[in-house]
């Protein structure tokens, strides 16, 4: 029998041969993406400028993915705006996973704090790989007579409306740490909000400054030369890099606040680009070396899967909305 056509005859057998074989091309296609990601080096874009916890993990993770995947992942530092210019390129770059974003904490605290922003953190950013989790710790001037968390709230109360908080920045973490610390202990501190946690630190340290919550690894510097006097760390657990640093939680039962970073990738991305993605990078936080140099800064490995990464940065926007409408926090 013969398979007729314009000016052709095919025979039946080869006919569903070709059939046959065209039907399993769908069912190889992803696999055959995936053996050919990434084709063309990659950008990474960082919203902040260098020096930041966002940017350090961005270049300890990208000469990793460098390595491992054959391409280089170039570091684009994109600053403004609290992270929102990076992040609004990223949500509207092709979805061919070539343009990524180090997420971190500021995209979910951003989501509450701007009104008008043009894309959707939860929607239109899809999670690919959770890396690390970052902790602050509050600090004091050593003129502060509190030398625990309970004396200092003890010492709040009976200075009500005399204290000042430092933050780097209206919506920074910073703040919001501190705000939860107030909303949780029923001190008043008046936040002072500056540019950048560096621009805070001389006058925490002239004493203009009572109290500041800052990353641990901004801190331990002034914490070991005694320059300033850590309380207590916002993670659930003493830290290595700070040992005799109690966790605020001891004090004030349920109180937790982490930073963390991950990497982005537009919407619609290929599931197969993101699977490799996250494949890497959990097997650059199994890698001892590569965690060594995690905790070196204060950090601890976070491993997930993207579903479970995207239930986390839904679940921690949420919370953090609560504590930024119920302090009347807004983006400056």
């Amino acid at each position: 029998m013969l398979v007729e056509g314009k000016g052709m005859e095919i025979p039946r057998r080869k006919f569903l041969q070709w059939t046959a074989g065209a039907a399993i091309f769908p069912a190889l296609a992803p696999t055959a993406r995936a053996e050919n990601y990434p084709s063309r080096p990659v950008r990474l874009l960082v919203g902040f400028a260098p020096g930041g916890v966002t940017d350090i993990t961005a270049r300890l993770i990208g000469p990793w993915l460098s390595e491992r995947l054959g391409q280089q992942f170039v570091i684009e530092n994109r600053p403004g705006a609290s992270g929102n210019l990076a992040a609004e390129t990223v949500a509207r770059a092709s979805p061919d996973g070539h343009t990524l974003l180090l997420i971190a904490a500021n995209n979910a605290y951003n989501a509450t704090l701007y009104d008008n922003l043009h894309f959707n953190f939860v929607r239109d950013i899809a999670p690919a790989a959770s890396i690390c989790r970052d902790y602050f710790v509050m600090v004091v001037n050593p003129a502060v007579p509190a030398k625990s968390v309970a004396e200092f709230i003890a010492y709040a109360k009976a200075n009500r409306g005399r204290l000042n908080m430092g933050a780097s920045g209206a919506g920074s973490g910073s703040q919001l740490y501190g705000e939860l610390f107030k909303a949780m202990t029923g001190v008043e501190l008046a936040a002072v909000n500056y540019r950048g946690v560096g621009n805070a630190l001389p006058d925490l340290m002239a004493g203009r400054l009572d109290v500041i919550f800052i990353p641990v690894a901004t801190a331990i510097g002034y914490v070991k030369a005694g320059t300033l006097r850590a309380l207590g760390v916002t993670a659930g657990q003493s830290l290595d890099v700070l040992p005799d640093v109690p966790p605020i939680g001891q004090s004030v039962p349920g109180y937790e606040a982490t930073g963390w970073t991950g990497i982005g990738v537009p919407a619609q991305t290929p599931p197969e680009f993101i699977a490799i993605l996250n494949s890497q990078v959990n097997a650059a936080l199994a890698d001892p070396t590569f965690k060594a140099r995690v905790g070196e800064l204060g950090m601890q490995p976070f491993i997930s899967s993207p579903a479970e990464f995207g239930k986390f940065n839904a679940d921690y926007t949420e919370k953090w909305a609560k504590v930024i409408r119920a302090a009347g926090i807004k983006a400056e």
